[in-house]
Formats: C-alpha cells, sequence, structure tokens
C-alpha cells in the first residue's frame, strides 16, 4: 500500500499563507507527475496544480499568481505554498502521484483541511 502523507493545513485568516508537504515513496516520487487537488463542500474535487518529474508546472485558473508548486527530489517531497488566502480556498487538499506510462499508477493522499475564516 503506497502512502502518500500530507501535512501543513489548518485554520489561517484571510490574506495569510499557508505550505502543505506530501511525502512519498522514493519508488513512486522519482517516476511521478505530482500534484494537489482540492475538494470544497458539496463541490467536485478540482485541480490546484502539478508538476513533473522534471519540474514543469501547471496550475488552476483560480490559484495562478497566488499558489506555488515545488518539489525536492532529494527529500522525496513535494510543497504547496498558498500565499493571499481567500474563503474560497477553504477546501480539502489532496495530494496526487501518477504514471500514465507502463508500469502506470495512480494514487492519492488522505487529504488535510484548510480553513480560511477570520
Amino acid at each position: 500500500q503506497v502512502q502518500l502523507v500530507e501535512s501543513g493545513g489548518g485554520l489561517v485568516q484571510p490574506g495569510g499563507s499557508l505550505r502543505l508537504s506530501c511525502a512519498a515513496p522514493a519508488s513512486i516520487f522519482r517516476l511521478s507527475v505530482m500534484g494537489w487537488y482540492r475538494q470544497a463542500p458539496g463541490k467536485q474535487r478540482e485541480l490546484v496544480a502539478t508538476i513533473t518529474s522534471s519540474g514543469g508546472t501547471d496550475y488552476g485558473d483560480s490559484v495562478k499568481g497566488r499558489f506555488t508548486i515545488s518539489r525536492d527530489n532529494a527529500d522525496n517531497t513535494m510543497y504547496l505554498q498558498l500565499n493571499s488566502l481567500k474563503p474560497e480556498d477553504t477546501a480539502v487538499y489532496y495530494c496526487h502521484a501518477h504514471k500514465t506510462s507502463f508500469p502506470r499508477f495512480d494514487y492519492w493522499g488522505q487529504g488535510t483541511q484548510v480553513t480560511v475564516s477570520s
């Protein structure tokens, strides 16, 4: 059973910042496109950001310019820096690792809650 371990969620005021982390087994991490997704109550899960093994990034429109995804390949950890947080950023944030070429895999973390409220 592959485990993706997220940390860093919490309660923050509007305009504040948080940093999320996701640790993965080395055998998975080095081959994966890693990403963050989020799901707010009553809404579908949506893309936040992805990063390839070589560092290429992609962001959801609602977070561009505010969030930054990064990865430390030596430490097998992915990060998401969340700045200028808004109440609508409140959601459970999920770490994701996938590989589309053989051998394929697709793994999700358990999620970490981010709440933006005054």
